[in-house]
């Protein structure tokens, strides 16, 4: 007995492969078309740097001043909130929580000419999902940045670890076409950076560069002030004895927290006084007395220090 010649669409291979086929088409198509929509800002000159943080407080503690400093000179600066915050406090948790902290942010970044955004993610629980991680490359590339900064993923916090894993594995995804591809991809991976911090295991936070924020230090803390849920009311570890209760309590309260920020950046700057040294020269680098500090992440691009320089535009003399 003869056997029966497969036909073309009853081979499953063939199936396979023509389904194949047909999606690749029409990702090539859905990928070109996106091409010419201008999702993407136009370049006009200024640096355009987002920053993440797993909560809204998080990129104002670490790099606040920088960012003051860099929108004071025209550049495009964006704090993004990888979670709502929806737990951070003592006393109260979801959604009235999570307003109030995105009212905070909003008003204390207004202050510093800085553009936020808050994902709707709860707080406690995030992971480095497909989907988070979606979210991250598509921020990046609406953005068009040319630095993407974020945590050390060996925080305490889990939080705080995943988004440093999250933007990690943005790292070179936003040049890849066909991941996210609603979006065109970056021509240009961006530089890749993380904030300090004082963990030491498995290996110490080792800042490649450290910005005076003297001149903005006022700001920054006027800034951080305006997070009452998290500095004045301690966030989730505080309590009813730190809510002011007269006016005279309450300017005690805001200067106690004031001169407790003051004295952390303080520290930093102490901290890494031979990087300040190296970037303003050993007269100059010796006087500052605030700073913040940055790491290069090695899946980026990775700038010289002439690029550097140009990312970080603060050393005319």
């Amino acid at each position: 007995m003869m056997k029966r010649k497969t036909s073309y669409k009853t081979d499953p291979s063939n199936l396979f492969h023509l389904d194949r086929w047909i999606w690749m088409l029409t990702m090539t198509a859905l990928v070109l078309a996106t091409n010419l929509i201008a999702q993407v800002p136009a370049s006009d000159g200024k640096l355009r740097i987002i920053a993440f943080g797993a909560h809204p407080d998080d990129c104002e503690l670490q790099a606040s001043g920088t960012g003051a400093l860099w929108a004071a000179k025209g550049h495009h600066v964006k704090f993004v909130s990888v979670t709502n915050g929806d737990i951070g406090h003592w006393r109260e948790a979801g959604g009235p929580l999570a307003l109030r902290r995105k009212l905070e942010v909003e008003k204390a970044n207004g202050m510093l000419g800085i553009t936020v955004e808050i994902l709707d993610i709860h707080d406690g629980e995030l992971l480095p999902t497909l989907e988070a991680r979606q979210k991250l490359i598509r921020l990046i590339r609406r953005w068009n940045a040319d630095l993407v900064i974020g945590p050390r993923p060996n925080d305490y916090h889990p939080d705080h670890r995943y988004t440093g894993i999250l933007v990690q594995d943005a790292a070179y995804m936003v040049t890849v076409p066909f991941i996210c591809p609603d979006l065109p991809p970056l021509k240009k991976n961006p530089v890749f950076m993380y904030y300090t911090d004082r963990f030491q295991k498995p290996n110490p936070s080792q800042p490649d560069i450290a910005i005076s924020i003297d001149s903005v230090v006022e700001k920054k803390l006027d800034a951080l002030a305006l997070m009452e849920s998290q500095f004045l009311e301690g966030g989730a570890n505080g309590d009813e004895g730190l809510i002011p209760k007269t006016p005279a309590e309450r300017v005690a309260r805001v200067k106690q927290v004031r001169d407790e920020q003051a004295a952390r950046f303080r520290g930093l700057a102490d901290r890494f006084r031979a990087q300040l040294k190296e970037w303003y020269g050993a007269e100059q680098g010796a006087k500052v007395r605030h700073a913040e500090a940055f790491e290069i992440c090695e899946y980026g691009q990775q700038p010289n220090k002439a690029e550097l320089k140009r990312l970080f535009p603060f050393f005319e003399k």
